[in-house]
């Protein structure tokens, strides 16, 4: 005999309403995955994590994938790192997971990650755009990306007005001058005032470890360094306590939230980084996304972008050196080693050879990112034309 539709229903009701009464909360709960195969600290590490997280935060349901440890909390069975994120990756799409949390996943070139780490000095919370990933191939107009990926997450996780520094680094001039045309085209930045009595909006190391800023902007091997730093300064480096993780990829056709936490990471991070994920998917991030570079492109953003390349130059395009792209594959292995400013034409190597590759960014480094039957021979002829 086939269920009767309506106590199905009811039935749902009255569970919602059971697990309302016990949480004291009331309404859909945020379903975060967590996957937990490859930590450092062993799988039991990462869900006990998962399980303060769930304890401390009513309305974040959590989803363990994976395989080998005991627990309550709901259980997708995988193998391996492979598989759990190919699970995860699905159950994001078929929206039966709002967000999720893992470790050593590659995104896309234009897909990077904003961390938020607790600043010493107050215990102020503070985002750094970005800590893992890669915006762009040129340092400038990633860094430019970046401070429009911190504000949309900022403004996902209640911050209406962030106030944004950018971190006293290589090329930190260049891109203050970019921020402030974008302002004066009508892009609404709110600039944050260095403690220092120099002020400006470049900030120094003092400012960095106070939290001046709500956002602090840096390329993303600078952030990657500056999230270990503030995670485990306190630990001596193996075991990453503090803090929410590496964050959200962001990026503006990205269309689901993963956050990033590393091998290193411990319960508590692990706790921070679901409770991090869930803020982003309540806040509705990728909408966020969107809305930001709106308003950005309204303040003359492309003609922005194309004052900053390096390599922009119409007598320099060559129609015939352009290949348009194979058939599309699903790129699940990848190729390290090649020089990120010479990603793009290893690319164009391979889709001239009717392999199907795309440009990504590993945990080290660059990456080609190519289907795993094509693996050997895209090898061959990168080899071939000295790119690796």
């Amino acid at each position: 005999m086939g269920k009767n539709p309506i106590r199905t229903a009811i039935a749902e009701v009255f569970e919602e309403m059971a697990q309302a009464i016990e949480t004291g909360t009331f309404g859909q709960r945020i379903r975060v995955g967590l996957t937990i195969l490859g930590s450092e600290h062993g799988p039991e590490e990462l869900v006990w994590g998962a399980e303060l997280a769930q304890k401390q935060n009513p309305n974040i349901q959590v989803v363990i994938i994976g395989s080998g440890v005991q627990t309550n909390l709901e259980t997708v069975a995988v193998l391996d790192e492979n598989e759990a994120h190919a699970m995860m990756d699905e159950m994001l799409l078929n929206h039966t997971l709002d967000a999720a949390v893992t470790m050593h996943y590659n995104f896309p070139i234009g897909v990077s990650t904003v961390g938020r780490v607790i600043t010493p000095v107050k215990g102020k919370e503070m985002f750094l755009a970005t800590t893992t990933g890669i915006s762009a191939t040129e340092r400038i107009i990633a860094m430019l990306k970046n401070t429009v990926f911190g504000i949309a997450v900022a403004k996902a996780c209640e911050k209406a007005n962030p106030t944004v520094g950018i971190l006293n680094i290589e090329g930190a001039r260049q891109l203050e001058r970019a921020l402030k045309k974008l302002k004066t085209g009508g892009y609404p930045i709110n600039f944050a005032e260095s403690a220092r009595a120099d002020g400006g909006i470049v900030m120094r190391g003092n400012d960095l470890l106070m939290g001046i800023p709500d956002i602090m902007v840096n390329d993303s091997l600078t952030g990657n360094i500056l999230m270990k730093v503030f995670s485990a300064y306190s630990t001596g480096g193996s075991y990453e306590a503090v803090g929410n993780g590496y964050g959200p990829g962001v990026g503006e056709d990205y269309d689901r939230i993963i956050c990033i936490v590393s091998r290193a990471s411990g319960a508590p991070v692990i706790s921070g980084a679901i409770k991090f994920a869930a803020d982003c998917a309540k806040g509705n991030l990728m909408e966020k996304v969107k809305t930001e570079f709106y308003a950005a492109k309204k303040a003359g953003w492309e003609d922005l972008l194309k004052s900053l390349s390096c390599t922009f130059s119409p007598a320099d395009q060559d129609e015939e050196s352009t290949a348009s792209p194979p058939l599309k594959k699903t790129v699940t292995d990848s190729i390290p080693g090649v020089e990120v400013m010479q990603l793009e034409d290893a690319v164009q190597v391979l889709w001239k050879a009717n392999i199907y590759a795309e440009c990504g960014m590993g945990c080290t480094g660059p990456i080609v990112m190519i289907a795993p039957e094509d693996k050997e021979r895209a090898l061959e002829l990168l080899k071939e034309k000295e790119y690796l």
